[in-house]
C-alpha cells in the first residue's frame, strides 16, 4: 500500500466534515515529497514531518560535493557544478519506476577538475546526477533544509504527544488486537477505548498526575532491588 493510499482517504474524510487542518503532523514512515506535494495540492494541507535525507554516496559520507553543492537552473535545464563547469546532458528517465531527470557532466570536462576526488568516484566519466521532477524536487529540497533547522525540531515535537497517545492506547486497551469478528463490534470497540483513554487523560488533566511513568529498564530495576 502507498503512502497515498494510507493518507488520503483520512483527508478525504476531514474534508467532508469541513475539519482539514493546516498542518497535519506525520511520523517519517509515511514521508515522501510526491506525498507533501499532492496533499498540498489537493486539500490544502500542509505535512510536517521528516523525510528521506540524501542517499548519494557523498551525502553518506559527509565528505565531498553532494546534490546541494550544484546550482540548478530548470528553465535552462542545465546544472552548474561547484568550480562553475555546466553540464551538457539532460534527460528524463525512469528509475526503478519512478520519473527522474538525470544529468551528466562532461567527461573531459571532469577529468582535469582539481577537486574531482570529492565529486565522484568514476575513473573515467563525468559527475552524474539524478533528480525528481521539478516540483517534488524542490518540494524535496525544501523540506530537508527546515529539518535540520533547530525552530522545525522543536514544532515537530508535537508529534511526541501523538506517539505517546499511541503507545497509552496499545498498552492501556491493547488496540493492536480486535477481541470481536466483524466490522461494527470493531468498530464499538475502539469507541470504547477512546472513551477510556479520554476518561482517564482527563482524570490525569484534573490531579496533576502525568499520563505515564517512565520506562525503568530491567538492568535499572535490578540495580533498585540490590540497593535496597
Amino acid at each position: 500500500m502507498t503512502d497515498a493510499e494510507m493518507t488520503e482517504p483520512v483527508h478525504h474524510m476531514l474534508a467532508a466534515r469541513d475539519l482539514l487542518p493546516a498542518e497535519h503532523f506525520l511520523d517519517s514512515g509515511y514521508a515522501s515529497a510526491e506525498l507533501i506535494v499532492g496533499i498540498k495540492k489537493n486539500f490544502g494541507v500542509t505535512l510536517v514531518t521528516p523525510v528521506l535525507l540524501n542517499s548519494s554516496p557523498q551525502a553518506r559520507a559527509g565528505a565531498g560535493f553532494d546534490r546541494t553543492a550544484f546550482t540548478i537552473d530548470w528553465d535552462k535545464r542545465q546544472a552548474t557544478c561547484p568550480s562553475g563547469d555546466t553540464s551538457t546532458w539532460w534527460s528524463p528517465a525512469t528509475l526503478r519506476g519512478t520519473k527522474a531527470i538525470v544529468i551528466k557532466f562532461n567527461k573531459e570536462t571532469c577529468r582535469p577538475c582539481p577537486v574531482r576526488d570529492h565529486c565522484t568516484s568514476s575513473k573515467t566519466g563525468g559527475r552524474t546526477l539524478s533528480l525528481q521532477p521539478r516540483e517534488v524536487q524542490e518540494v524535496l529540497d525544501h523540506a530537508r533544509l527546515q529539518q535540520g533547522d533547530e525552530r522545525w525540531r522543536a514544532k515537530y515535537g508535537t508529534r511526541a504527544g501523538i506517539e505517546g497517545t499511541i503507545h497509552q492506547a496499545v498498552a492501556v486497551t491493547g488496540m493492536r488486537r480486535a477481541r470481536y469478528l466483524c466490522l461494527q463490534k470493531t468498530h464499538l470497540e475502539h469507541v470504547f477505548s477512546a472513551v477510556a483513554l479520554n476518561l482517564i487523560r482527563l482524570d490525569a488533566w484534573w490531579n496533576g498526575h502525568p499520563l505515564d511513568r517512565t520506562r525503568v529498564s530491567h538492568l535499572a530495576r535490578l540495580d533498585l532491588s540490590l540497593a535496597a
